[in-house]
């Protein structure tokens, strides 16, 4: 059974920084691509961020460019989200997902789920 369980959310001040974490189990994780996504009250879920199974392969989505970055560590089966310069419109829902090609940046393309996880940023 596959499991992806997020860490690290929370309350942070604009202009801060957060790192998310992410830990798999039941797959065998250097063979899959992993993803961040968030969803804010009444939207969609957007796209964020995703990792080559190898880590050699990095994607963002342009509101997080340079802000945000995203790595792995295949001997720990765990993924992370650094954010920094964080913004209020960066409160949502984070969500970690798991997907066998690399280059996904919809929900359709993405075969595991995480729970998800709270960051609200205040102004």
């Amino acid at each position: 059974q596959v499991q992806l369980v997020e860490s690290g959310g929370g309350l942070v001040q604009a202009g801060g920084s957060l790192r998310l974490s992410c830990a798999a189990s039941g797959l065998t994780f250097r063979t899959y691509a992993m993803g961040w996504f968030r969803q804010a009250p009444g939207a969609e879920r957007e796209f964020v961020a995703s990792i080559s199974g190898a880590g050699l392969v990095r994607e963002f989505a342009d509101s997080v460019k340079g802000r945000f970055t995203i790595s792995r560590d295949n001997a720990e089966n765990t993924v992370y989200l650094q954010m920094n310069s964080l913004k209020p419109e960066d409160t949502a829902v984070y969500y970690c997902a798991a997907a066998k090609w690399h280059g996904m940046t919809t929900y359709e393309g993405y075969d595991y789920w995480g729970q998800g996880i709270q960051l609200t940023v205040s102004s």
